[in-house]
């Protein structure tokens, strides 16, 4: 249900327990980038950035070349309240700019990011 567009959202408890046993899923796959990517956006859902940043750092780490594990972890660190993380999120939406400078996505969330981080210069040009 959750994967259906057409089906009735879940709930927050019922994404809560997605979480979990995504989890408990992952323990045993680790390997899968699809699982982390689905508990990185549960947890970013659920407003549970350590869920979300843990869940994405792993996808990254697995695939770095796929864009929604590097976009998916790049936004989790820039919606840290660590400025470590957010400077390491800046940087991989530098990359992923130079990396590819027309996907919408991408270009939204780095300016986006560099007008939280008051580089004005940078988001209008983004």
């Amino acid at each position: 249900r959750a994967l259906d567009p057409a089906a009735q959202p879940l709930n927050e408890e019922e994404m809560a327990r997605l979480a979990l046993g995504l989890r408990t899923r992952l323990q045993n796959d680790a390997g899968n980038v699809e699982g982390w990517l689905m508990l990185g956006r549960t947890g970013m859902v659920l407003g549970n950035a350590g869920t979300a940043t843990g869940a994405y750092a792993n996808a990254y780490r697995l695939a770095p070349k796929n864009s929604d594990a590097a976009l998916g972890y790049a936004e989790a660190l820039t919606r840290s309240s660590d400025p470590e993380d957010n400077r390491r999120g800046g940087e991989l939406l530098r990359q992923l700019v130079s990396r590819d400078h027309t996907d919408i996505r991408v270009l939204s969330l780095y300016a986006f990011n560099a007008f939280e981080q008051r580089r004005f210069g940078e988001a209008v040009a983004a």
